[in-house]
Parts: structure tokens; C-alpha cells; sequence
């Protein structure tokens, strides 16, 4: 599985907002220094949030973003969804729409593994989790395996 640098970039900004004093707003440059991301990227990267009612915009002096619900309500997977789509796709299919046959036909149960296994990750992890170094320990422990930390 690949994160993009918008997906990356889309949850750091949310974490950003997240940890903002008394919720925000916070302008986008604000959030662009903060995390280094590129200023003119994470102004489309908040539009798509801003569409996908994840982020609430306000204009003017005290102008600025904030997150739409609460950081505890809002999961990782979330976001991925509302800047990148799908969590798991194969060839931009998702794996349920696919087919095999001979061979190759045990590949779409493994596909489907996958995805689950991701969903459950990520769909299991808030903004608020991250935010304050608290994951959950189903998550954390696959971390502490050493192997999780190399490249094959």
C-alpha cells in the first residue's frame, strides 16, 4: 500500500487542526509552515476536506480553518477517503468489483484480506488518537515488532 503526499499531507493538516487551541481556525499558511507542507497544495487539499465536511472554512481577519466534528470522531481512514478515495484499490478497481480466474482466482480473497486489514487500522484510529500520542494498542503493537521498521 502507497500513501500519497496528499493523503500525508491531508493528515498532518487535519492533526494540525486538531491540536489547535480551543479548535481553531487556523489559516492554511499557518498550517502550511507548521507542517511543511507546500501553501498552494494544501489549499486544494482543504478544498476537497471543505467539500468532504471534514473541515469547516470562515473568511475574514479572524478567518481560518476547523475541523467539522470532533477530532474523536473524525479516523484516519476518513480523510484518506475525502482527499484520495478508496483505501485499497486494485488498478483503481475496488477489490469486490474484480474477477479472476484459474490461478489467480485465490487473489481476490487476498485482495479483500488487505483491504480489511487496512480499513480496520485506519478506520480504527482518530484524529484525537494521533493527536495526543495515544493509539490504540492493537495498533501500537505492530510497531513493536522490529521487523515492522525494515524493508525487505
Amino acid at each position: 500500500m502507497r500513501i500519497s503526499a496528499r493523503a500525508d499531507y491531508a493528515v498532518r493538516a487535519a492533526l494540525q487542526l486538531a491540536y489547535a487551541p480551543g479548535g481553531g481556525p487556523l489559516k492554511a499558511e499557518a498550517i502550511a509552515d507548521a507542517q511543511d507542507i507546500p501553501h498552494k497544495f494544501l489549499e486544494g487539499i482543504l478544498g476537497d476536506m471543505r467539500r468532504g465536511g471534514l473541515v469547516l472554512s470562515q473568511r475574514g481577519g479572524n478567518g481560518g480553518y476547523r475541523l467539522a466534528k470532533a477530532a474523536e470522531e473524525i479516523s484516519i481512514a476518513d480523510v484518506i477517503r475525502v482527499v484520495d478515495g478508496p483505501l485499497v484499490s486494485v488498478r483503481g478497481v475496488r477489490p469486490p468489483e474484480l474477477s479472476y480466474t484459474g490461478p489467480a482466482e485465490s487473489l481476490l480473497p487476498l485482495w479483500v484480506a488487505l483491504r480489511a486489514n487496512v480499513r480496520q487500522i485506519l478506520d480504527g484510529v482518530s484524529l484525537a488518537d494521533v493527536a495526543s500520542a495515544a493509539l490504540p494498542r492493537r495498533v501500537s503493537a505492530l510497531t513493536e515488532d522490529p521487523a515492522s521498521w525494515t524493508n525487505p
